[in-house]
């Protein structure tokens, strides 16, 4: 669990964290889902589904694409859902960072937040060695374009491969399971763009 220390020095939850649990939550409510459907249609087991909406936990990047799925939402929707409201101007230092800790993974929502627009530009970085894979894309015939722009980059997209060095681009269209992973020795930093179909 991602912990925020406060002023007295203890432990406080993350509140994006707080936020991003609360609305799991009312997404399930709205379909009127238990926690044992969703982990059904999901594969999330029922005790970590109510953890991470409890804030217990720090939901992974896999998890969040599982549950995407399910509602039928990118991930950025998702989180724009539990940022402000829409702004046509997000500067540098406002853009949301999200991080999965355990795979090395940081994701920083460089468009403006707004659940209604089609494209979106996200910028990724994977730490050496992080592997990711997630088994259904959150929205299917969801496209994009992959362009690195530091280190090398393993997609794997329908079992075809992709290696990606700096300057590379990669366009597809994701109908199934996928697969980004960082040979390394360094990190990598990709531009994502994501265009809703």
């Amino acid at each position: 669990m991602r912990q925020v220390t406060d002023t007295a020095g203890g432990a406080a939850l993350d509140p994006v964290d707080v936020r991003l649990g609360a609305r799991l939550a009312e997404l399930r409510a709205e379909r009127g889902w238990s926690l044992e459907e969703l982990a059904e249609l999901s594969g999330v087991s029922r005790s970590t589904l109510s953890r991470a909406e409890r804030a217990e936990i720090s939901p992974t990047a896999s998890l969040l694409n599982r549950l995407c799925a399910v509602h039928g939402r990118t991930m950025s929707q998702l989180l724009s859902e539990v940022e402000a409201g829409p702004a046509p101007l997000v500067r540098a230092a406002e853009q949301p960072v999200w991080q999965d800790r355990a795979s090395g993974f940081v994701r920083r929502s460089v468009s403006p937040p707004h659940a209604g627009l089609r494209g979106e530009l996200v910028e990724a970085r994977l730490a050496a060695g992080a592997d990711i894979a997630y088994d259904r894309p959150p929205v299917p015939g969801l496209e994009q374009h992959i362009w690195v722009r530091e280190g090398t980059l393993e997609v794997t997209a329908e079992d075809t491969g992709h290696r990606l060095d700096a300057g590379d681009c990669l366009r597809l269209r994701v109908w199934g399971p996928t697969r980004f992973r960082c040979p390394g020795p360094d990190g990598v930093r990709y531009l994502l763009a994501v265009v809703l179909p």
